[in-house]
This record gives structure tokens, sequence and C-alpha cells, in this order.
């Protein structure tokens, strides 16, 4: 295991200084060979005596090498300087705008915020106005009833102070009866941890869990990288277990228990169980039976249950919805003493997008009061979340009723949203599986899409001449011809000998028949020059 963590970090500090595709602390169906030629040693020392720095990529933390991030890789790298270029030179590119369809982040696309919670928000922020007349005829009376109380429920009635290191009581109060609603079973506001969003969430518990290398988290390939590069920077080890794309990204209790045992072989002790439902990238929504399954099976392996839900809002398919797995695993009779279990949820998704207000939480159950003691020290070394986050999942969780004056205009920009997402993502995959070589599982939840593209041998040589992956090959010709943003399957993992890209159903909804267009177009161009 050590020699493997050497190797890791020596093909890391490698890649820094070389075109290679970034290294994946997961199974990859590439590997660039060159890095076993030059000894460890040797490259420390011809750093360490050629740089003026004290701090240097021989003698940081290790772990931040092994850590990468795709979604913000190489290609987004790349589509940045494009668009610096096209900003400076309209005519440098045989296109005119750069299409990202590379991140979860509607905003930035062009997604609206909701109303009702933007201008509660604002009252919170400025409360001040909260009294003065003019505001009656500016905000709907709801939204001004709602910030009154939140205002009420914060210490000093300041969005600018801190506040408990868990969040604020009444808002997790309000969660909680969210989740109680959601569910149909209690939910405890003792239990909620309010965070930055879902990721600092995802390093909390990965940081609670993980000792050494010799701990692993059984996670889905392909999964959301935040997952691969959390448990690098805590230092523990990635245990994969592939979702199955013939049967539309189903996850299967044999795959998981076969690399259970695996693992077990290595002298790895598998600690947790991270599923995410909806999938990212994959976008599959788990039946209940299913869900049933993986509660049993985490329950008989003594393992900690990570449920992703942050997609709960985005279901696209008609047959398809979403139970959490707090409500299945109660609806099975198993309370708190039976599972340990730990739920996640943004504000960043659903359809509200509102990514860059940095609201989260995380509900824990079935850890003993011990546990909890530490994950509150952990939450306190933080001091708190940001009070702006922590309003808004108080309103995603409690969003306006029947009968409030805000609530059918609330209604008509949800399903606005979630109507126009579902169209997207049919449109896109209609037109990835009309592509030669191209198959796409339909997208029955969350943002995304994963279609695998089974490259030509020509291109496939193309790629290791160029010492990177074929489908980082790929998406990089894609984007310098057409200035579409797509992140290569290799940044999320997939079965070895197989290619895929991850493609947001995000862009405005007139700008996709350009998206469709551009990649048609280039497809057929590539394939023809690759073909033999």
């Amino acid at each position: 295991m050590r020699k493997f963590a050497a190797d890791r970090f020596t093909r890391s500090l490698l890649l820094l200084g070389r075109n290679y595709p970034p290294y994946y602390p997961f199974p990859s169906s590439y590997s660039s060979s060159p890095i076993s030629t030059l000894s460890s040693s040797r490259f420390f020392s011809s750093m360490a005596s050629h740089s003026p720095f004290p701090v240097t990529a021989h003698n940081i933390n290790p772990k931040v090498l092994t850590c990468e991030y795709a979604v913000r890789g190489e290609v987004v790298t790349l589509a940045q300087n494009l668009q610096k270029d096209l900003k400076t030179n309209p005519d440098s590119h045989p296109f005119d705008e750069i299409l990202y369809c590379n991140i979860g982040n509607p905003q930035s696309l062009g997604q609206s915020p909701i109303t009702f919670f933007r201008e509660v928000l604002a009252l919170c922020d400025h409360p001040a106005i909260l009294d003065r007349s003019e505001t009656q005829g500016l905000f709907s009376a709801d939204a001004i009833e709602r910030a009154w109380q939140i205002m009420e429920q914060i210490p000093g009635r300041a969005t600018g102070a801190y506040s408990h290191s868990q969040g604020v009581k009444g808002l997790r109060d309000t969660i909680a009866a969210g989740i109680e609603e959601r569910d149909g079973f209690p939910a405890n506001p003792d239990d909620i941890f309010m965070t930055d969003g879902a990721s600092p969430a995802v390093h909390n518990m990965m940081q609670l869990l993980i000792r050494s290398e010799n701990d692993g988290i059984l996670c889905p390939i392909p999964q959301y990288p935040l997952y691969s590069a959390s448990i690098a920077l805590h230092g523990g080890s990635l245990v994969p277990y592939y979702l199955d794309e013939a049967t539309g990204w189903g996850l299967e209790i044999p795959e998981l228990k076969k690399q259970l045992e695996a693992a077990k072989s290595k002298g790895i002790s598998v600690r947790a169980l991270v599923v995410i439902n909806p999938g990212n990238p994959t976008g599959q929504v788990l039946s209940e039976g299913n869900q049933q399954a993986i509660v049993e099976f985490c329950k008989e392996e003594g393992l900690v249950l990570l449920a992703d839900e942050v997609y709960q809002e985005n279901i696209y398919a008609p047959e398809k919805k979403f139970h959490s797995f707090k409500k299945v695993s109660r609806s099975m009779g198993y309370g708190e003493n039976d599972i340990s279990l730990v739920s996640f949820q943004s504000v960043s998704k659903g359809y509200h997008g509102e990514c860059g207000k940095r609201g989260g939480y995380m509900e824990v159950t079935g850890f003993s009061a011990e546990v909890r003691e530490q994950i509150y020290k952990v939450a306190s070394v933080n001091l708190c979340s940001n009070i702006s986050g922590q309003i808004l999942a108080s309103l995603v969780m409690s969003p306006p009723k029947v009968g409030d004056e805000s609530y059918e205009s609330f209604m008509a920009e949800k399903g606005n949203i979630l109507a126009s997402l579902a169209r997207r993502a049919k449109t896109l995959e209609d037109a990835f599986n009309k592509l030669e070589g191209v198959t796409c599982n339909r997208a029955e939840g969350a943002m995304y899409l994963f279609p695998q593209i089974r490259l030509p041998q020509k291109a496939i040589k193309a790629a290791e001449n160029e010492n990177t992956a074929p489908d980082n090959f790929y998406c990089k010709r894609l984007l310098n011809a057409t200035g579409v943003v797509v992140v290569p399957g290799s940044g999320f993992g997939q079965v070895p000998g197989t290619w895929h890209f991850r493609c947001t159903i995000l862009p405005p909804e007139e700008k996709i028949p350009a998206i469709v267009s551009r990649l048609t177009q280039f497809h057929e161009k590539f394939m023809d020059e690759f073909r033999h």
C-alpha cells in the first residue's frame, strides 16, 4: 500500500509539468507509462535545487497532489483561455462563443433565481426596510412575513452574525419539519448540521471516517469527483463499485459484495458506502426496492450509508419518484440504533440552482452520543456556515404553501424550470444516440447525460501519441472545433476499455439546438478522420 501511495505521488508530481492527463485515484482504463522511468528521489532533488521558493511541489502535502477535480480540470482551463482569445480577437476561432456544458451551475448559464427566495433573502439582509410602507408594494406579503419570522430566529437579527455551529436553531426546526413532511417520519433538528453547500459536509464525514490509507469508502463508478478528491485529501482508499450501464446505470448488490470482499482481501477496512441518487454523472433514479436492498446491505455489513440526495427535486421520468434513504430505512422498521445514515442536501441544485449562496446541510442519524459530540466539535472549528445559505436551505425545505400570495407564481417558476430541463435532457439524449458509435442512457433525474463513445482505434492511438486519455483527446478536439465544453469520462471513472463524457443539460433551451448542431458536425468529421 505504501509503494502504491509513493507511485501515485510521483505520478502526480510529474503530471504538474507535462501534458499528461490527470491521475485519478480510482480504476481507469488509461495510465501514463513514462512515469516509471524517473525515480522519485532524482525528481525531488531536481525540483528542490532549481526552485527559488521555499514551498515546491515536492514538499507540499502529497495528498493534495493526488487529488483531482475534473469538472474544473484541463478542458475547462483550455475553454477559459479560448474565451479570453474570443474577447480580444472575435475572429480567432471557428465559433463565436464558448458553450459550457461542464458543471452543474444553473444561474451562470442564465437560469433565473426563484423570486420568493430572493425576496426573503433581500429583506433579511436589509431588515431596516421591513417597516417601510413602500416595501408592501415591492415585496409579496408572505415574503415579508417569512423574513420577519426568520429575523426573530437569528441572533442579533443580523445576517452578518455568527450562528450556532450547527446552524440557526429556528432554521433547523424548519428544515426538520420539511424533512418530516417529505418522508412521513419524524426528523430531529438536532440531527441537522448546516454547511456551506453539501461539499463541506462530505469532507466532514470523510475526515471522521478515514483514519489511514487502510480505510476504504465504497463509491460508485462513475462517480462525482468530489468523492475521489475528498478521499484522497483525507488519506483513505476509494473502493470502486461499478454501475451497470446496460441496465440504465443500475446499482447491483452482488457488485457491492464483490468489491467489499476484494477490498477486505487487500487489508482495507471499508467504513462507508456512498450512493448518489439521483445519479451524478449518470442521471439514474433508484427504485425503492433497490434502495431497500442497499439499506439491508449496509446494515448487514456494518457500513455507514452516505446518501448524496442533492438532486432530489430533479426528476424527469414520469414513472420515477425520489425516496430518501431515511424514509426507506424507517419504512423498513430500522431506527436510530439499526443503521448509521448521513443524508446530504444542497441549495445549489434542484430547480433553484443557488450555487453561489453555498447553502446545504447533512442530516446525521444512527450515531452514538460520543461520535456526535466529535462531529459537533469539527463543526465548531469552522464556527458556522454562512447565514444566507442557511436561510435558503430553510426556504427550499419550506417553500410557499397553498393560500400564500407567492404560491402560484412560485409553482409556475418551479414548474417551468423543471419542464425545460426535462425537454433539454430529452433533446440532447436523442441527439447523442443518433451519433455514430455513441449510446446514451436516459436522464431520469439530476442535470447530466453520460454518453459512451466507441472511438476508432486510430483515434485511441492518436491520443496515446499525445500522452492523453482517448476521451480527453475527443473532448479537447470538440472544444477547439466548436467551443462546446464537456468533461471526459476518465474524470469520473468508467469501466476499463470504455470512454464517455459528461454533458450538463443546463445551457439555455434556445442554445441547445446550436450545441446539437456543432456536436453533430464535429463528430461526423472526427469519425471520418479516424475511421481507418
